[in-house]
């Protein structure tokens, strides 16, 4: 349709819409009609993961801070957006995590994703891929994940697979030139690719809105050709129906889609932080009154499905639960130094001979020294 050009010379061009997704308010309570998915067991089975994920996390920091962990970065309220992509992703899809994604992994990587979890953050780079065998490694680097996951998702096109990748990125990973780079060739070859950005508010001490003058940063998929839509990451509900409808375009060949959940971290940026150093108490505060872990627990007892007792078992359970791979991780001798090099390459490659050689010689001086 051509538009009429005012009086400037000026005239519309093209017009954009940004949708956002939303079923529960922050006390719990339906803004919009339950969806097929979320039957009873489906939030019960959310709400355990949440609660599990919530209790790992606490003691992990804790190992940290009495010098058992390595550096760990916490999930504290952030646990909907990792048991959302492990409910919503299928067995065959292709996982590309990256650092804060530990509600997915104790859906996706069996019975020990809770020790692995923790032998990687303790420094053994053999437990950092614990899931299905074509789910990608935790990725630290910033935003080197979403060239990765784009490469999968083509190798997959091509081959004309119907599984679809899913990788996750901070806010802060979205003003890399790796993310831009990756979204547009998403668009251009329409990949079966979703990218969810989990927006908890800072990029370490960067505010968001010090990172991007945009109003949103779903609004970053307009101008790679590729769908985008905004959720509330403290709603599990939202996060889940998202990726369900990212799959049905893909599914479609209609290409990508970027996902932007917004959520908040209450905790540190990782135990290397200090976040109070950057923000105030009294946002912290507010941000606890929309946490999702209750928001689920408010919503279950209104339906009459939770009570305190099942609550005091499923936290007796957890604690059980994670006491048990602690003790396993705890037993697991620790890895070598040298053992850093073994799962970097497919086919060791001759130059790494010198730093491997060079390692020796520091651990052999280290060792003469004590």
């Amino acid at each position: 349709m051509t538009r009429a050009m005012t009086d400037s010379g000026h005239r519309p061009l093209l017009d954009f819409h940004l949708e956002s997704i939303q079923f529960l308010d922050e006390s719990g309570a339906w803004l919009a009609n339950r969806p097929g998915f979320a039957s009873d067991n489906w939030l019960l089975k959310a709400y355990r993961y949440m609660v599990l994920c919530r209790v790992f996390d606490h003691k992990a920091v804790a190992l940290q801070r009495t010098g058992q962990l390595g550096t760990f970065p916490s999930a504290l309220g952030q646990e909907a957006f990792g048991v959302a992509i492990g409910l919503a992703l299928h067995k065959d899809d292709v996982f590309v995590p990256y650092y804060r994604d530990h509600g997915a992994h104790l859906l996706r990587s069996g019975a020990n994703a809770m020790a692995n979890l923790l032998l990687y953050w303790g420094g053994d780079e053999s437990a950092s891929s614990h899931g299905p065998p074509q789910d990608f490694p935790v990725c630290v680097p910033i935003a080197t994940q979403v060239t990765h996951a784009a490469g999968a998702a083509a190798a997959l096109k091509i081959k004309g697979r119907e599984q679809l990748v899913m990788v996750t990125i901070g806010d802060g990973g979205t003003s890399k030139g790796d993310f831009f780079e990756s979204l547009n060739v998403a668009g251009v070859w329409q990949l079966p690719l979703i990218i969810l950005v989990n927006n908890n508010q800072y990029a370490i001490s960067v505010p968001r809105e010090k990172q991007c003058a945009a109003a949103s940063l779903a609004q970053k998929a307009i101008g790679a050709g590729v769908h985008g839509v905004q959720v509330d990451g403290n709603d599990v509900l939202a996060i889940t129906q998202a990726i369900n409808e990212a799959r049905v375009r893909a599914n479609d060949h209609k290409g990508a889609t970027l996902i932007e959940a917004i959520t908040y971290r209450l905790g540190d940026h990782t135990t290397a932080d200090d976040a109070s150093r950057y923000r105030c108490q009294q946002e912290v505060k507010q941000a606890w009154l929309k946490e999702p872990i209750k928001r689920l627990q408010s919503l279950l007892l209104d339906l009459k499905i939770w009570d305190g007792e099942q609550e005091k078992a499923l936290l007796e359970s957890c604690a059980a639960s994670v006491e048990s791979q602690v003790q396993h991780y705890l037993q697991t001798p620790a890895a070598s130094p040298q053992s850093m090099f073994d799962h970097l390459y497919a086919d060791w490659p001759e130059a790494m001979n010198e730093q491997l050689d060079r390692l020796a010689d520091k651990l052999e001086r280290i060792d003469g020294g004590s």
